[in-house]
């Protein structure tokens, strides 16, 4: 239990930074959709389809793989060669992503401005060298600077941004004859969005100065390859993760059954703005997910590891059910981060998300056999399925049925993903899991969700929505406590109350 509690702890740390992080990011939202609307919402959720996808291929699988290598080879020798990896292949990507910039603009349905693919090539660069720094302080146990410098980094592209959209344009009308005035374009907002991020990728990377040039030029040849080798499954992995993740928004510009391209980019913007509402299960998959990493590695040579593996998936489901519930039964609250009343029309795709991002979590948790089994071209396997499923079914829906079928497609996907994952993780790396109890726990949150939709339904009045809510949210978190009271009364401050 001493593994979970420090789990728990350094999570809550990187869950801390990543949630007030994105929660800041999330809040821009409705702030981003009041200046930029409909279209311009969806054309830099265009270009935030496409850096994700050139993150992928920049770091190659380079975090994971410097994980798994600490362990087993000099840590000093592997953060050099991991360093001056990723140093030498960004520099070179960034010049090819910089002569191709006009291409890739057409392919995003930006041509008109491609300055905005030389911006994101920009991010993209900066974000890839702070790679190993971040990666060096999770495996140092220093959660607090990752905190720091995460949150550091969104307050100053919250900052930027404000200055850019807000200031800018106030200055601009009071002083016509100002330096700003005759610098600001107020045609070219998706632009800032992106300068603005540019500023945070680099103040970042400068806050990581001294984990960055800690490294010596001394390149290991041999663990170089072993880096590749174990790290490029885990890239084709990602890449196909993308298309499950982001590239569906890409489609949706493309094959939206709408008459215009203006229109087609409203589509991606409102399902771009109301997939913001699955941010509580995302932020839970991605703290774990730092948290977790590492974890997993030093636990690996425990005779408890898998038990241990099985209750920390246990303590994941439940948190996500919660998350689940959170969420949906108080949506008419969420949806008010949407400022554009007219994008709620895409609110029936937020349950579908949800339980689609907590298939992801799940699908996460497991791929630990491949991980430790040196076997990641089985998640390349795994997440190429995925991929195909995606495009298949956006391929054959979108045009029919426009983000919704980008929703289930989603949904299929990460299903699928974590239904093979367990399959096949099992007959490699038995971890007895408790799979009736976790199934069971996801199908009751889901119900309560249901009972809940047509009660509001049947009684559309506040006092009986959010009534109704909070006693079925209360009902099922008792229902957990007393069903894992055993596990509980284990967990500090929690287990006080359960003894």
């Amino acid at each position: 239990m001493s593994g979970i509690k420090k789990l728990a702890g350094q999570t809550i740390w990187y869950g801390a930074s990543s949630i007030a992080a994105r929660f800041i990011n999330y809040l821009l939202t409705p702030y981003l959709i009041l200046m930029l609307g409909k279209v311009w919402y969806g054309e830099q959720s265009l270009i935030y389809s496409y850096i994700p996808f050139m993150n992928v291929v920049f770091t190659y699988g380079m975090e994971t793989a410097f994980f798994r290598f600490t362990q087993i080879q000099d840590k000093k020798t592997v953060f050099n060669t991991s360093s001056i990896s990723l140093l030498s292949s960004s520099l070179l990507l960034s010049m090819l992503l910089i002569g191709f910039h006009v291409p890739i603009s057409r392919i995003l349905m930006v041509e008109a401005h491609p300055e905005y693919v030389l911006l994101a090539s920009g991010i993209i660069f900066f974000d890839a060298l702070s790679t190993i720094p971040f990666a060096k302080l999770r495996l140092d146990g220093k959660p607090r600077k990752f905190a720091f410098v995460k949150i550091s980094g969104i307050l100053v592209n919250m900052g930027s941004l404000y200055f850019f959209l807000s200031i800018c344009p106030q200055i601009a009308k009071e002083k016509p004859d100002s330096l700003i005035a005759f610098l600001f374009d107020k045609e070219w907002l998706v632009g800032y969005v992106f300068v603005a991020n540019l500023i945070q990728s680099i103040v970042t990377l400068l806050l990581l100065s001294k984990e960055f040039f800690s490294f010596n030029f001394k390149f290991d040849k041999i663990v170089w390859r072993q880096l590749v080798l174990y790290g490029l499954p885990i890239m084709i992995a990602g890449f196909a993760g993308m298309i499950n993740e982001t590239f569906d928004r890409i489609m949706l510009g493309w094959w939206a059954p709408v008459s215009s391209e203006d229109a087609a980019k409203a589509e991606v913007g409102i399902y771009s703005a109301c997939y913001k509402l699955s941010l509580l299960i995302s932020l839970s998959v991605q703290a774990f997910r730092m948290g977790a990493e590492p974890f997993f590695f030093k636990q690996s040579t425990s005779e408890n590891a898998p038990r241990t593996y099985a209750r920390v998936m246990k303590f994941f489901v439940i948190t996500l059910c919660l998350m689940f519930l959170f969420v949906m039964l108080y949506v008419d609250l969420w949806k008010y981060f949407i400022t554009d009343h007219s994008m709620w029309i895409g609110l029936k795709v937020v349950p579908v998300l949800l339980l689609a991002n907590m298939f992801l979590g799940i699908y996460y948790n497991l791929s630990i056999w491949y991980k430790l089994g040196n076997k990641t071209i089985a998640g390349a396997y795994i997440t190429l399925i995925g991929a195909g499923v995606t495009l298949l079914i956006n391929y054959l829906f979108i045009p029919a049925y426009s983000y919704v079928a980008c929703a289930w497609a989603t949904f299929a996907c990460y299903g699928i993903m974590m239904v093979v994952s367990y399959v096949w993780g099992q007959k490699n790396y038995r971890i007895p899991y408790a799979k009736n109890k976790l199934i069971a726990y996801i199908i009751i949150a889901v119900i309560c969700y249901v009972i809940h939709y047509f009660v509001k339904e049947q009684f559309p009045v506040s006092w009986v929505n959010y009534g109704v809510a909070t006693l079925l949210f209360l009902l099922y978190f008792l229902f957990i406590l007393r069903v894992e009271k055993r596990e509980f009364a284990q967990l500090p401050v929690i287990g006080q109350f359960l003894k």
